[in-house]
């Protein structure tokens, strides 16, 4: 059997909540309304673009249709592009642990919630190839092992991981327990 490793990908691989914080802020404040950041990491934190837009708009009173929230994810991209372009940064020691790890042999994939262009862009950008909870209670709901790293939440939300990691700096693939079974 092949071993794997599924990586989320924001908050895992690139450190871009302030990006996304940022961007969905402008965006927002085109249509008159006002976020801020507190509000953001208590509420929106782990929600995709679709959740944030369907979320804001039902509080707005303004339709959450299909197109609406569409213009507004395209909206929202074009700010996160710009802002990733001008600093990304990658998560400590994610850059290493992932070159190891498919020097190891694993079979690397990135599980998330995150548009396919935001990662490819980030991926093209760094020359690469679970920090949310509701990505915890997925790979529960799964029957996976998994592994955190508390860049989005404290490590006490973290308690039902099997593993919490800071970040990956220091790590190697091999110290995830199940990485011999």
């Amino acid at each position: 059997m092949t071993a794997a490793i599924l990586f989320d990908f924001n908050g895992v691989i690139v450190d871009d909540e302030p990006q996304h914080c940022e961007a969905l802020i402008a965006t927002l404040g085109e249509d008159g309304y006002a976020l801020d950041r507190d509000t953001y990491y208590r509420e929106y934190l782990g929600f995709d673009d679709r959740e944030c837009f369907r979320f804001t708009f039902e509080r707005m009173g303004r339709p959450a249709d299909e197109p609406a929230l569409l213009q507004a994810i395209e909206r929202k991209n074009l700010h996160y592009e710009r802002a990733i372009r001008d600093s990304m940064r990658l998560v400590p020691g994610a850059e290493e642990f992932i070159e190891s790890a498919a020097l190891d042999g694993f079979q690397l994939a990135i599980v998330s919630g995150a548009l396919r262009r935001e990662i490819e862009l980030v991926l093209n950008l760094s020359g690469l190839i679970e920090d949310s909870l509701p990505g915890l209670a997925a790979a529960r709901a799964a029957g996976l092992r998994c592994a955190m790293l508390s860049t989005s939440h404290g490590e006490e939300a973290c308690v039902g991981a099997d593993l919490v990691w800071a970040d990956f700096t220091g790590h190697q693939p091999a110290d995830l327990p199940w990485a011999h079974a």
